[in-house]
């Protein structure tokens, strides 16, 4: 099996030595650009498994480097880790909106960020699980379809331009129809234990995937005071 690529897109020096040294035992192939714009080259030459993006950057600023991220063909359910030095909740909310999987506050611990690198790798193949643990193939109701293996839903017919997050936590819904999870609960189904996030963060990611279903997002349902729900009824 092939090495993990992680393309870092970072300008602090003494980071980028530090996640190269703190990652070397992880077996990841680490690819390292200063520049946003260097960073977009890789992605169209090479491609990645997983982006660690800084927001502050020289040039163009990591916010708009996530939006053209998720343009370039093959991207769309690319995970990206963002890291920003400012932890307001409206960066975090702006980054979830454009697309990011994940976000880190800085200073933050390589162990943690390695750990949340971890888990985007892994999220697609434990996006959904039948009784005997095995990775579930295809999900349908109505005229919405989700194939898990090959990471394509369609509505209608027509493809459904999904970010990483939002494919993840639909496949969850599909999978466990009619099933009330709680914001918590949804986030530890597709990320893990102990995975910190906030209401409006999950609440960020409904309302993206709620506005690309269009006439169909009442099918994820609203649980007064719980959580959602996919409703099949």
């Amino acid at each position: 099996m092939s090495a993990e690529r992680i393309l870092i897109i970072e300008d602090d020096p003494e980071i980028q030595e530090m996640l190269q040294f703190a990652f070397a035992r992880e077996g990841w192939k680490l690819m390292q650009v200063t520049r946003g714009e260097d960073g977009l080259k890789v992605l169209r030459g090479k491609g990645a498994d997983c982006v660690i993006l800084d927001i502050m950057l020289p040039g163009m600023d990591g916010l708009k480097i996530l939006k053209k991220i998720r343009e370039i063909e093959g991207c769309q359910l690319l995970p990206v880790i963002m890291c920003t030095a400012r932890g307001e909740e409206a960066d975090i909310v702006a980054g979830l909106e454009l697309g990011a999987d994940d976000y880190v506050v800085k200073p933050y611990s390589p162990r943690v960020l390695a750990a949340r690198i971890r888990a985007a790798l892994r999220r697609k193949d434990a996006a959904a699980l039948d009784g005997e643990g095995q990775p579930r193939k295809f999900f349908e109701h109505g005229k919405l379809s989700i194939d898990i293996e090959r990471h394509f839903a369609t509505l209608e017919g027509k493809p459904l331009d999904l970010f990483a997050t939002e494919f993840a936590i639909l496949a969850q819904f599909m999978s466990n129809p009619d099933i009330v999870f709680s914001r918590q609960k949804l986030i530890t189904a597709i990320r893990g234990d102990d995975y910190p996030v906030t209401d409006r963060s999950v609440d960020v990611q409904i309302m993206g995937l709620r506005k690309k279903l269009g006439e169909y997002a009442e099918m994820i349902e609203t649980v007064r005071g719980v959580g959602y729900r996919f409703r099949t009824e």
